[in-house]
């Protein structure tokens, strides 16, 4: 046992009785109506400790806590403790002192829970211990098992199909981009850096006795500009009024306006 190890306590019952076990004269097991149970030899406490992976049955007084036997159990079920064949509250149990002389003892417990506890605190103990013991081989030879060839082959291609993802993206981002409006239709901004001008009303420019220069015409005429002479009106609209009025002239009597 290592130095480091500590001990714990996994079961205590008040009363028990030692007896006297006869011996064995053939191989058919115990049985506990031999060994006079109306006369124990010894009455006390039991106490089931631990201390890394050995378990020890400990047999005190009631009072003092003396140690009157103890029993080093190294694996259950096992030779340290043996049930009977006639009853489940009595066990046989070897008990070794410092100078490892042993000796079978007989255990009877009072009421058969606490029997059923001294049973059920010796297996999980050898449970752990065996769980133990299989950590401590995996870890010193770690079964490797199949490995998984995830690698190309010479020659091997693989093919994958994003046309879908493309398309859904696409789809995403078209529907994004375009805003809906009363009709359905998208409406454009206007250019960078263009200017609207609003169009005064006609009631606000009376008709020059002059003829406006290039510059004064663009600022403030309406548009289209009623002509004040024909020659003005020829040289503002150029060849589409000259075309428009050859076209009028032929349908209908000339009023001195040009036509559209």
């Amino acid at each position: 046992m290592a130095d480091g190890e500590y001990e714990s306590v996994l079961c205590v019952k008040p009363e028990v009785h030692v007896y006297r076990v006869p011996p064995r004269a053939s191989n058919r097991g115990y049985r506990a109506a031999e060994w006079q149970l109306d006369q124990p030899a010894w009455s006390g406490r039991l106490r089931i400790t631990s201390k890394g992976k050995m378990a020890y049955i400990k047999l005190e007084d009631k009072n003092s806590g003396e140690l009157f036997a103890q029993a080093p159990v190294d694996q259950f079920p096992g030779i340290v403790v043996e049930g009977v064949t006639d009853s489940s509250r009595y066990f046989v149990v070897r008990i070794e002192d410092e100078s490892e002389r042993r000796a079978f003892i007989g255990v009877g417990f009072v009421d058969r829970g606490d029997a059923f506890d001294f049973n059920v605190a010796l297996q999980d103990h050898f449970k752990w211990v065996k769980q133990q013991n299989d950590f401590a081989k995996q870890a010193q030879n770690p079964d490797p098992g199949p490995k998984l060839d995830l690698g190309f082959k010479e020659g091997q291609t693989i093919k994958l199909n994003i046309a879908n993802i493309k398309k859904k993206e696409g789809a995403s981002g078209n529907s994004k981009l375009r805003p809906a409006g009363s009709g359905g239709a998208s409406l454009l901004p206007p250019p960078p850096g263009a200017k609207s001008t609003p169009i005064p009303p006609l009631e606000e420019h009376p008709v020059q006795s002059q003829p406006p220069s290039a510059a004064d015409t663009d600022a403030t005429l309406p548009w289209p500009q009623p002509s004040a002479t024909t020659s003005a009106s020829a040289d503002l609209w150029g060849d589409f009024a000259k075309a428009s009025g050859s076209v009028a002239s032929q349908n209908q009597p000339s009023t001195g306006w040009v036509q559209f």
